[in-house]
């Protein structure tokens, strides 16, 4: 791909792949609920007083997020929007900047979002989780078919 078609993603994008890797968690949260209500013979699952199921479900939001970044740099949102995230070197992220980004995210959502918002006023467009972790958010246009 040439070099001047890469830039760093714009915020309704990052919304937009956000969007889309919310819906696929909760189908994965769902997924991970059944076993739950089957131990409980059909019974909906409370989890104020259910500390197995509550880290259960924080395992697979870390899972999904941690190792598709560290696998490929993308979720399947992501991907639908063109983006990637890289390290400074154009790498993939190592688990350990995954997980730093994954934890740093949660931090920039805290605020009402503003860490994501910091990104409209960042002299390069980077948000706090982005420059907690050391990586950025690529964004990679679909090259027109020849």
């Amino acid at each position: 791909m040439p070099v001047n078609d890469v830039k760093k993603s714009g915020l309704p994008r990052r919304l937009g792949a956000t969007l889309y890797d919310t819906l696929l968690v909760l189908a994965l949260l769902f997924l991970a609920t059944i076993p739950f209500i089957a131990i409980r013979g059909g019974e909906p699952v409370d989890s104020s007083d259910n500390i197995a199921y509550r880290i259960t479900l924080a395992l697979v939001i870390f899972g999904f997020f941690v190792g598709f970044w560290s696998r490929s740099g993308s979720t399947l949102g992501m991907l639908a929007w063109g983006l990637r995230i890289e390290t400074e070197n154009a790498q993939t992220p190592t688990v350990g900047q995954a997980s730093l980004r994954f934890f740093a995210a949660i931090l920039s959502w805290l605020p009402l979002g503003l860490g994501f918002l910091w990104q409209l006023w960042d002299k390069d467009k980077l948000t706090w989780h982005d420059r907690i972790s050391g990586t950025h958010l690529i964004h990679y246009p679909k090259q027109p078919k020849s």
